[in-house]
């Protein structure tokens, strides 16, 4: 069994598996086809704000993303494949990492995005903010 000296290690290790992205290579890759998962909280995307539905980001949160991701599970979606590339992204890149890291040992092509959605949004790219419904 792996077992690491606290969550700093932890991540460490995560990430030793990644070759982490900046969010304008996010941006590019998001374009050129590659899959935009978030997998923030609706209350936290509510308050920062989203990725312009018009890059397609998938939101699933990050509690069932293995289930929707692993393509042998009934509960993936119609996107799930070993052939796409999958650009996890949360808050601050912090729990993207492990995200992404557990998606690749289901032999995914995952990696994060290095400073999450507030790295997007300072990098000045596209964003939305949903409307509360009346």
């Amino acid at each position: 069994m792996v077992t690491h000296d606290g969550i700093d290690a932890m991540l460490a290790d995560a990430r030793s598996r990644l070759t982490r992205i900046d969010a304008e290579t996010a941006y590019r890759e998001a374009l050129d086809g590659a899959l935009l998962v978030d997998i923030r909280p609706a209350a936290q995307r509510a308050a920062e704000g989203e990725v312009h539905h018009g890059l397609r980001p998938l939101v699933v949160e990050r509690n069932v993303l293995e289930w929707r991701f692993d393509p042998r599970s009934e509960a993936r979606l119609p996107e799930a494949s070993y052939d796409v590339r999958i650009l996890v992204l949360c808050q601050e890149g912090y729990t993207s990492s492990l995200a992404a890291d557990s998606l690749r040992s289901l032999g995914l092509d995952a990696t994060d995005v290095v400073g999450g959605f507030k790295a997007w949004r300072e990098a000045q790219l596209p964003t939305a903010w949903r409307r509360a419904s009346a």
